[in-house]
């Protein structure tokens, strides 16, 4: 059995430095890693990357982390990442990361993901070449995601975890305007989940969402932003033998 802790949407500044690690100094007790959902920071500013870079530097467990909309915000993120990864974490995108665990081989692929809306509300590739490229980069994080997900899978990963930022289903977005859902995440992102496989999938982002969620083809999605979790951290037990996060 494999513990697995999770927050997204922590949006750290200056003046939340400390507030976090105290929790996060007891993963050790509760969990075997710690994914990062994106939305880390609050603009995406070198100074706040090194806030994030503090509070999850050297932690009893390994720390993989995708960014968020906020860490792209002053157009800096490649620093953020450049801070987190000093710090020991492993940052993704479009690509994985294989940890052994408690002698458990987990596999972790993460993209950011994008917006797009889902099933009969949908954004698509046609009309202007904004709208074009907007559904492009969509389907270019999904079509990632999913090869990621392969790959893992021919390397014999034991688990495979889908981390995102960006939403893959309508369902943990329930409590969210219906308005702002196509804002919120992509169906492109479930298709690849679906497609390539997966034994959880983490997001963050719907701050007025639901925890609970599951792709058309039985992929288990958890939303884990911290205003719908409500706590420094969930933590879901995966099993080699396929039974489902607890």
């Amino acid at each position: 059995m494999i513990r697995v802790a999770a927050v997204g949407d922590i949006h750290l500044g200056p003046d939340s430095a400390g507030t976090l690690r105290p929790a996060f100094d007891t993963l050790g007790e509760c969990a075997d890693l710690l994914l990062l959902a994106g939305d880390l920071t609050r603009h995406g500013t070198r100074e706040e990357a090194r806030v994030v870079a503090a509070e999850v530097g050297g932690l009893p467990v390994p720390v993989v982390a995708v960014l968020g909309n906020h860490d792209y915000q002053s157009d800096l993120q490649d620093v953020v990442t450049r801070e987190l990864t000093e710090a020991g974490v492993h940052v993704l995108e479009g690509d994985g990361v294989v940890l052994t665990l408690r002698g458990i081989k987990v596999g972790v692929a993460g993209t950011k993901g994008f917006c797009g809306g889902f099933a009969g509300r949908s954004g698509a590739e046609f009309g202007e070449p904004e709208m074009k490229a907007f559904i492009r980069y969509t389907r270019a994080c999904a079509d990632r995601l999913g090869r990621t997900l392969h790959e893992l899978r021919a390397e014999d990963s034991v688990l495979r975890i889908a981390l995102m930022h960006f939403s893959p289903v309508p369902d943990t977005l329930a409590g969210e305007p219906l308005e702002i859902y196509p804002f919120l995440g992509s169906y492109l992102l479930a298709e690849a989940l679906d497609e390539a496989g997966a034994d959880l999938a983490v997001h963050g982002h719907a701050h007025l969402g639901t925890e609970h969620g599951m792709t058309v083809g039985g992929v288990r999605v958890r939303n884990v932003a911290m205003p719908v979790i409500d706590r420094a951290f969930a933590v879901y037990h995966l099993s080699p033998n396929g039974s489902g996060p607890a």
